[in-house]
């Protein structure tokens, strides 16, 4: 070969080798995922100052409908004089619809509903690929829609800003399709783990929502980095506090947990009856003869029609949440407020409005809770989103009311043990087997795992040709055998060459060549398989050398000796049927 040649073949190497390893730099992956955070945070605070002035001026000023907030949420202090305009209160959630429903359909459709799923479907279908667009299109009509009166939750966009601006650091920096799932995830955990101010239980929901019985683990650190980050920016602005206070709660006598246990096995039917009210809703929504852009309207007018009897379902509804955490509401209220946010939140975000079903499923946990809504707030979300563990842990951090980890812990394990059928994140996957992002890795670890020796049938006959056979012998040896692949050995038995039907077809049947030429003269440099290879470095052989069988050969005295013949048919049915019986097991 020619020495330069050469030496510029060993540098492309060395240089991909660099690539590679510059690649898996642990040092750039945690500076793009601070970088990740500090634009989750500063995104988490622009859109948390916007809502809240925003509904201040809507609700408080122009209705006069104003609504208390969470003890760690009071950022708005003016006061208003305006008397109650009940028909304005009527007419507001429509008018958000309208707005909102424009903006989307217009510009960036896919942000319809509420972001949480978007972002799972982006992960899991779409390579991890969210449009630049879709983060600011998505925050101003969920400020629009949350700021007149709609049911809904603050978590799907902010956690689509974090994700679009993960998705499109990677797009620039032209990272792989695995790093590019990855950092969107990890701005997903900084916008809920600011706007939450939950860290590490927004950094587990984001890589545990995904599936409903699993967790994407290499994305945990990431997932750490940036929602910390964004957190401490978040706090740094709007202080420490946590978003509820608690009148300090204590589960300390074991004769509480059967309490505990009923309210898990009360979340657990109504969690099952929010996730079919809320896609019942939607469906209907989707079959109406109507433009798109129309039907966010007609849903804030269900939504006005329901705040003029029940005010504590519209917005947010987190004043009320604090109320019930400190009893200051009737178990009849608490009882309507529960049934009335499935429907204004269905109404909502079933139409087609912009939001997320995070904050009202919180709401109505709590509000089935009652006093011990904490505990109610984690067994709802737990059971209709299957994250259980992200959601205890996110709800003791809003409250910093780690005592009651415990009763949490059990009932969120009953909410989601006695409602297994139905979630409210529908792009949600049972596994990784199941996600078209894991189809690679599953194909490869499935083969790595299998070998040779599990898929090959020695007691199959099998014809070897001496390399001295003629080219008569060879004639005969085609007709009677099924095999396109013929293993050649010398006069001691040992493997020396292959010889393809393919490549002699088209002089088979030449009967000058009867006496002219041997096997050992066509034949190709010998391939073969051996027991302990995997069937990964089998596939690949096959491949390499186009045949659909391969001798599986053993070493006797340093020489290989021939075992029997292995179909490239084989090798592809033993990974269906592993990859079956992992996706299904009994």
């Amino acid at each position: 070969m020619n020495p330069a040649a050469t030496k510029n073949k060993r540098s492309i190497f060395h240089l991909a080798d660099l690539m590679a390893f510059y690649r898996q730099d642990p040092t750039r992956r945690i500076a793009i995922s601070i970088l990740i955070g500090v634009v989750s945070g500063l995104g988490a605070i622009a859109f948390f100052v916007a809502l809240e002035w925003s509904r201040w001026f809507c609700l408080a000023y122009l209705a006069g409908a104003g609504s208390p907030e969470p003890a760690g949420e009071q950022l708005v202090h003016m006061a208003v004089h305006t008397p109650y305009r009940p028909w304005l209160l009527f007419f507001i959630p429509a008018i958000g619809g309208l707005i909102s429903g424009l903006v989307v359909y217009t510009f960036a459709p896919e942000a319809e509903g509420h972001g949480m799923d978007a972002m799972i479907s982006a992960f899991h279908n779409l390579k991890g690929f969210i449009r630049t667009r879709v983060p600011f299109v998505k925050g101003f009509a969920s400020i629009v829609t949350l700021s007149t009166g709609g049911s809904a939750g603050r978590e799907g966009p902010i956690a689509q800003i974090g994700a679009g601006f993960g998705s499109w650091v990677s797009r620039v920096l032209k990272l792989s399709v695995q790093e590019r799932r990855i950092f969107m995830l990890s701005g997903c955990a900084g916008g809920l783990g600011a706007i939450f101010r939950a860290p590490l239980g927004a950094a587990i929901t984001s890589v545990e929502v995904l599936y409903r019985e699993d967790f994407e683990s290499e994305a945990i650190i990431p997932c750490v980095i940036s929602s910390v980050i964004a957190f401490s920016m978040f706090t740094f602005v709007f202080g420490f506090d946590p978003i509820f206070a608690t009148p300090g709660f204590v589960a300390h006598d074991p004769r509480q947990l059967p309490i505990f246990a009923v309210l898990g096995l009360v979340c657990a039917p109504m969690g099952g009856l929010y996730v079919k009210v809320f896609y019942g809703t939607r469906d209907a929504f989707r079959r109406l003869s109507i433009p798109k852009h129309f039907r966010p309207m007609l849903g804030g007018l269900g939504v006005g029609a329901i705040a003029l009897f029940i005010p504590q379902a519209i917005g947010g509804g987190y004043g009320y949440l604090q109320m019930a955490i400190f009893g200051e509401l009737s178990i009849l209220i608490m009882c309507l407020a529960a049934t009335a946010k499935i429907a204004t939140t269905s109404l909502t975000i079933g139409s087609g409005g912009s939001g997320g079903v995070f904050g009202p499923t919180l709401f109505i946990g709590g509000m089935i809770g009652g006093v011990v809504g904490l505990v109610g707030m984690a067994a709802f979300f737990s059971g209709a989103a299957k994250a259980p563990l992200g959601a205890l842990i996110m709800v003791t951090e809003m409250t910093q009311s780690y005592a009651l980890l415990p009763p949490l812990m059990l009932v969120s394990v009953i909410a989601i043990l006695f409602n297994r059928g139905s979630s409210i994140y529908e792009k949600q996957v049972a596994n990784k087997f199941q996600s078209p992002a894991h189809e690679d890795d599953l194909t490869v670890n499935v083969m790595e795992e299998l070998t040779v020796e599990q898929v090959f049938k020695p007691e199959r006959p099998f014809t070897a040709l001496p390399a001295n056979t003629p080219f008569a012998g060879l004639q005969k040896a085609v007709a009677t055998s099924g095999q396109t692949i013929f293993p050649v050995t010398d006069d001691d038995g040992a493997f020396v060459g292959l010889l393809s039907f393919t490549n002699v077809r088209t002089v088979l049947f030449e009967d000058s060549l009867r006496d002219l030429v041997v096997v050992g003269e066509l034949s190709s440099p010998p391939v073969s398989l051996r027991l302990g290879e995997s069937l990964y470095d089998a596939l690949l052989k096959f491949l390499e050398t186009g045949y659909g069988q391969l001798p599986v050969a053993e070493l006797r005295q340093g020489r290989q000796h021939i075992l029997g013949m292995l179909d490239h048919n084989e090798v592809t049915a033993a990974y269906h049927r592993e990859v079956s019986r992992r996706m299904n097991p009994e």
